[in-house]
């Protein structure tokens, strides 16, 4: 697999996508924001785009199909309940489909919560992945989960994490659809003050331009992801002695709450 991450340098800190394989150079424009910009990279590199996919309806993440369709001819894909709110969408994905396209095979995860379309491309093991491989939308960012502010619902979003998520092996690579991680890490530490691997990633990332981010394991997540680690002690104490004294002791209320200050953050 091939996997060519741009970033946007708009106010969202969108990354994008092209998923190529390697033996045909056929390729998949995934969230294509800079559709001009993905024609142009896949051009460069000798890919055929051949498909566009919309992990979800949100403008930052859909207003490159156009030029990427008008270049490419390329149909767009999303999930089948997103039919009628993306443009020109020509096929509905549901959770359990397979995209195939030369080596590259793709289960669909319907991932709802940052919106009720949301879904996650997910890359198993096979002949040709040595390791699982997650391209993760507006759901599961470095060090955080993604808001569910505009469209979506927290209590869903804790739903996908325990169902689609938290199975997934540590080994599983992450590529999510926005770069937050310096800020995401700062809330973490905030969140967790004595966790190591939040203070190690802080500072191996803190001189890094976007397009530079590590590309992290679901396992190295784990480590510091506040949103993976509902059961530490700190983490719950932090929430009651200073924002939420009345906290009940279910992972679903540690997650509301720990949203509701990233909200804020």
């Amino acid at each position: 697999m091939i996997v060519l991450r741009r970033f946007m340098n708009n106010p969202l800190r969108n990354f994008n996508y092209l998923i190529a394989c390697e033996e045909t150079r056929q390729a998949i424009a995934l969230d294509p924001l800079d559709g001009e910009g993905m024609v142009q990279l896949a051009a460069e590199q000798g890919l055929d785009i051949r498909l566009i996919i919309n992990t979800h309806e949100h403008h930052d993440h859909i207003d490159g199909n156009p030029a990427v369709q008008a270049a490419t001819g390329a149909p767009i894909w999303a999930h089948k309940n997103a039919l009628g709110k993306i443009p020109n969408q020509a096929h509905g994905l549901d959770a359990g489909d397979v995209i195939e396209l030369g080596t590259l095979r793709f289960n669909v995860l319907f991932t709802p919560g940052h919106t009720p379309v949301h879904l996650c491309l997910l890359a198993p093991v096979s002949e040709h992945e040595s390791v699982p491989v997650l391209f993760s939308g507006d759901t599961l960012f470095n060090a955080c989960a993604g808001n569910c502010y505009n469209g979506g619902n927290v209590d869903t979003m804790y739903d996908t994490f325990v169902s689609q998520l938290l199975p997934l092996p540590d080994e599983t690579l992450l590529y999510p659809g926005h770069d937050y991680m310096k800020n995401n890490l700062a809330f973490a530490l905030d969140r967790e003050p004595g966790n190591a691997m939040a203070g190690y990633w802080a500072d191996q990332v803190s001189a890094f331009s976007p397009d530079d981010m590590p590309v992290m394991t679901l396992g190295q997540e784990r480590e510091y992801n506040p949103f993976l680690r509902l059961h530490e002690p700190r983490i719950r104490e932090r929430l009651k002695e200073e924002h939420f004294p009345q906290l009940g002791d279910s992972d679903r209320d540690v997650f509301r709450a720990l949203r509701s200050l990233r909200d804020q953050w």
